[in-house]
């Protein structure tokens, strides 16, 4: 029986409860309903995997590609605030009357001839969302990995180019406990004969071994390409091509160089179908914009909003916050899934937070405000640091602004539903009274 809807928000719901416990995990469905839909991308595609890093590739390659006068089309997972953000076609987030329109059609395919197929809520929004794309008069696509890479969806898709970023620990439950097992699920979107680009600069063997089963044509950082920089500028230098000066990356973060790097390599791999010039290549990379993603909202106090949501990304801000400068006390608003190493995160940025303020978020997959506060107490070190509880993120900004000074910081991190909830109206522009002195 197929279902039609006439809202991207109740398709969304629909798919939410289609199938909620596991399925058979291979792609056979996924393409058995592609293959029922005729979807072909005949454009050259990149297929960007990884642990974090992945969106911050997809937003530079996008952003060059467009300066070089490309039509792109750019899926990313998952959203900040509107589910239309994961399909941007040359630079503009999808219609939702395109994504409804789709949707329908993936129902009917998935239930044809009363033969259905089973799907999971992101096997059918990909599906739907690949097919807007193949609708599009689109010169280049990019394609984010949701999770892993050998098994998602996305991998429906021949890649022309892979980019494989960091391989670190996370969705272990899924992908496996050590970096090993996860490096090889994230392996599974090489293709023989094809670049893949690896900007871990310490990839787990399994991704190399991978890289040499399949023959594919592999790139690592520190082998086939490198960066070298000062203070002021960088540079890049792989197979037969160069670029020198360039400024650093818009996205903010000393981990941005090797994404940069790796897009670099990626254009440079495919310079015979996907010429780029070098002007293209710098205003790319001053003009590329990710919410979310280090980003700081200047403003008093100053706000950092960051995704960071895994020890590796945490450390990464971390990092990113201590070469700030100095500001009196930092504020944090966080809230955090259930199956993150929470202890983990929290050690490795508590001595830079003051106050916390945990949040309880709109997914039962979340843990509480009060069971992070908990966990928290259990290993919290600092006389001096404080905490409390809130029920949204927004809620918790507040709670945060009030209690800081002009000259303070305030850091919302720890997963997309805790950005994308303080930004669920806008960028906020923070202004707070001097609090008075005792």
């Amino acid at each position: 029986m197929t279902h039609s809807f006439d809202t991207l928000n109740d398709w969304l719901a629909y798919c939410e409860q289609l199938h909620p416990t596991a399925i058979d995990m291979t792609l056979e469905r996924v393409r058995t309903v592609a293959e029922r839909m005729a979807i072909r991308l005949t454009c050259p595609v990149i297929t960007v995997a990884g642990t974090n890093g992945k969106g911050s590739t997809c937003a530079m390659l996008e952003a060059i590609l467009r300066q070089a006068g490309y039509r792109t089309g750019v899926y990313t997972s998952p959203h900040l605030v509107h589910f239309e953000e994961r399909l941007r076609l040359n630079g503009e987030s999808v219609k939702a009357a395109e994504l409804v329109a789709a949707f329908a059609d993936v129902e009917r395919a998935r239930c044809k001839k009363g033969d259905e197929v089973s799907l999971t809520y992101f096997e059918f929004s990909t599906l739907a969302i690949l097919h807007v794309m193949r609708q599009h008069p689109l010169d280049v696509v990019v394609l984010e990995v949701g999770l892993g890479g050998r098994l998602d969806a996305v991998n429906i898709i021949e890649p022309d180019c892979a980019i494989i970023t960091s391989v670190d620990l996370d969705h272990m439950a899924l992908l496996g406990d050590d970096r090993e097992a996860i490096g090889y699920e994230k392996a599974g979107i090489m293709r023989t004969g094809k670049p893949v680009i690896v900007s871990d600069p310490v990839p787990p063997q399994s991704v190399l071994d991978r890289a040499l089963e399949v023959e594919a044509d592999l790139w690592r950082v520190g082998v086939d390409f490198n960066v070298s920089g000062d203070k002021q500028q960088w540079g890049w230098a792989g197979r037969g091509r160069r670029f020198a000066g360039l400024a650093y990356p818009a996205l903010r973060g000393a981990n941005q160089l090797l994404n940069a790097a790796g897009v670099l390599s990626a254009l440079t791999a495919l310079r015979e179908r996907l010429p780029v010039s070098a002007q293209s290549v710098r205003a790319g990379l001053l003009m590329a914009d990710l919410p979310g993603r280090f980003q700081i909202v200047p403003g008093q106090p100053t706000l950092v909003l960051d995704v960071a949501h895994n020890p590796h990304a945490v450390a990464a801000l971390t990092a990113n916050l201590d070469a700030m400068g100095y500001f009196p006390t930092t504020h944090a608003v966080f809230g955090a899934m259930a199956d993150k190493d929470l202890a983990t995160m929290l050690a490795r940025i508590g001595p830079v937070i003051d106050k916390w303020y945990f949040t309880d978020l709109p997914t039962e997959r979340a843990l509480s405000a009060a069971e992070l506060l908990q966990r928290w107490q259990a290993q919290n070190t600092r006389k001096d640091a404080s905490a409390s509880v809130h029920p949204d993120p927004e809620a918790a900004l507040q709670a945060a602004l009030a209690g800081a000074d002009p000259a303070d910081r305030i850091v919302v991190f720890g997963s997309f539903y805790t950005v994308g909830g303080v930004l669920k109206d806008g960028v906020p522009r923070l202004a707070a009274r001097h609090l008075p002195t005792s």
